[in-house]
């Protein structure tokens, strides 16, 4: 089997990975709950090429993020529930329709209201957008069975796609704006507390599903903290991961100086080489410092 331009061949080869007998034996045992954290995983790697500059690689994971989509679409099919071409007239479907300005032949056309001379600002296209996409979000509620829709959550419009921190918080604040929050980031920390004793207890009976949910709920207790004190639980993991990165080559460097390597150190070792890379950094300085500081 040969490359191509042509989007069939990667449906091709998609359908011949997912063969029972002749398959790819990883991608098998694949499912749409196993496959969505590499979804997840190279739509950011799409965001980070951007971010970098780097068309070369931005045309790489592009291709993997429409791997990603025809992986999906192949499962689907085998369930006999769409197809990847269902997948693209459904979207062509809506990109015409959320374009009346452009097609104007579309019954839509009517969303969108331009000034005497016709002319169209970019606001006034977001705005027929989001007309047309409440319609569509109203019609998808329609159509559900009528106990999905009796009750609205006050939860109900956070959205379900945004990354887990982000939702989590927004979550957090939804609940907040009611009374159903802590007044105290103490409160907050007990909470915390309280989960990680949970997940030692879940440790010793060493079930795989109750630590993962245990771990959840960790996570979302310590967003909980994060919100309490104005930090951004996003910003503020990102740079910690910055900060280990930074810890971690000091320990490279360290023992590549020395002749050795990362495999042949011990725990002991890179443990000690963190920790004077953690002495190395500057100290940040506390509010009083700063104040004091500002005064001298």
């Amino acid at each position: 089997m040969t490359p191509s331009r042509d989007i069939s061949r990667l449906i091709e080869i998609m359908t011949t990975l997912r063969t029972p007998g002749s398959g790819c034996p990883w991608d098998l045992e694949q499912n749409f709950a196993t496959i969505a954290p590499y979804t997840i995983e190279e739509a950011y790697e799409v965001a980070d090429a951007i971010a970098r500059g780097d068309l070369g690689d931005l045309r790489d994971e592009l291709g993997d993020l429409l791997l990603q989509v025809v992986f999906h679409a192949r499962m689907a099919e085998e369930q006999n529930a769409f197809s990847f071409g269902d997948v693209v007239e459904a979207i062509t479907a809506k990109m015409i329709r959320r374009h009346p300005h452009v097609f104007a032949d579309h019954v839509f056309a009517d969303h969108v209201f331009a000034d005497k001379d016709g002319r169209l600002t970019p606001s006034d296209v977001k705005g027929a957008w989001d007309r047309i996409k409440a319609e569509e979000k109203a019609e998808r509620a329609a159509r559900r069975p009528r106990e999905e829709t009796a009750h609205k959550s006050l939860l109900s419009g956070v959205k379900a796609g945004q990354p887990a921190l982000s939702r989590a918080m927004e979550l957090q604040r939804k609940a907040s704006s009611v009374g159903f929050d802590w007044n105290d980031p103490r409160a907050v920390l007990h909470k915390i507390r309280e989960e990680a004793d949970e997940i030692e207890a879940a440790l010793d009976r060493g079930d795989a599903d109750e630590l993962a949910a245990e771990t959840g709920d960790l996570l979302f207790a310590l967003v909980n903290l994060a919100r309490h004190v104005g930090a951004d639980p996003d910003m503020a993991l990102r740079g910690t991961n910055a900060k280990f990165e930074r810890r971690f080559g000091y320990i490279e460097r360290a023992l590549a100086a020395a002749g050795r390597s990362l495999e042949g150190a011990s725990l002991a070792e890179m443990d000690a080489l963190w920790n004077e890379a953690k002495g190395e950094e500057p100290r940040p300085s506390t509010s009083a410092e700063t104040e004091a500081g500002h005064r001298r």
